[in-house]
């Protein structure tokens, strides 16, 4: 089966995902399209991060066919993981900064090891990431000195660091409080619109779909199921 299509980024076909030996998503079937933004949702549990990890090869692909960025799964050796992530932005929910680097420490760290090159090639992309998600301010601050939510800023600027095809955002709100989540999701929305970037956005915070209509990935006994913003709320009231 070719699952090339370069108006996607990410193509699912009849995937199970495994947690180990226990089966978390049975037949997974979705795609992604260039510079669309969707939400993962379901309760804890349920499957979201297994269905992320999956994707940037963190897990094995054992049944099913997928492709992300160009590279297909199943055919994935270990020596094209890190050529694949490289075209990818893996947020997490506690920003896995360095402690003892700085801002810009951090980021540099990323560049040299994903193969940059040029002092001020390497800097002129440093201060423009930064600025993105306005963070430009704070480069030679260690991660101590930075709020929660700055943390998350400089996290995102990380993973914008190789210019990637999709963003990958593992319950990136779920160490803030509301009004900062809220920041975090409008820069998301900021990047997905003004840079073309794709998202998907595992949550539990259904408040958001309310803030930022898009389609949604539901998690739910196994199963992921494709809805509209709409028809998940009205299951969501449903439920209440």
């Amino acid at each position: 089966m070719d699952l090339t299509n370069r108006d996607t980024v990410v193509r699912v076909k009849n995937a199970d995902i495994w947690q180990g030996d226990h089966l978390v998503i049975s037949n997974l079937n979705f795609e992604i399209g260039k510079g669309e933004f969707m939400y993962l949702v379901g309760k804890t549990g349920s499957g979201k991060s297994s269905v992320l990890r999956t994707l940037y090869a963190d897990l094995p692909l054992q049944k099913g066919e997928a492709e992300v960025a160009g590279y297909s799964l199943r055919q994935l050796t270990p020596a094209q993981v890190p050529l694949m992530r490289r075209k990818l932005g893996i947020v997490f929910q506690d920003f896995q900064l360095f402690p003892d680097r700085t801002v810009a420490e951090n980021l540099l760290f990323v560049m040299r090891a994903t193969g940059w090159s040029g002092r001020d090639k390497m800097k002129k992309q440093l201060s423009s990431v930064l600025m993105m998600v306005g963070m430009e301010a704070s480069q030679h601050k260690m991660p101590h000195q930075l709020s929660g939510g700055e943390q998350q800023r400089v996290a995102i600027a990380r993973a914008l660091i190789n210019e990637p095809h999709v963003l990958f955002a593992d319950e990136p709100t779920g160490n803030l409080d509301p009004a900062v989540s809220n920041e975090i999701l409008e820069l998301f929305i900021r990047i997905n619109q003004q840079v073309g970037t794709a998202v998907l956005m595992a949550t539990h915070n259904h408040a958001f779909l309310k803030r930022y209509p898009a389609r949604v990935l539901f998690c739910d006994n196994q199963q992921v199921k494709d809805f509209s913003r709409q028809s998940l709320l009205e299951r969501i009231g449903a439920a209440a």
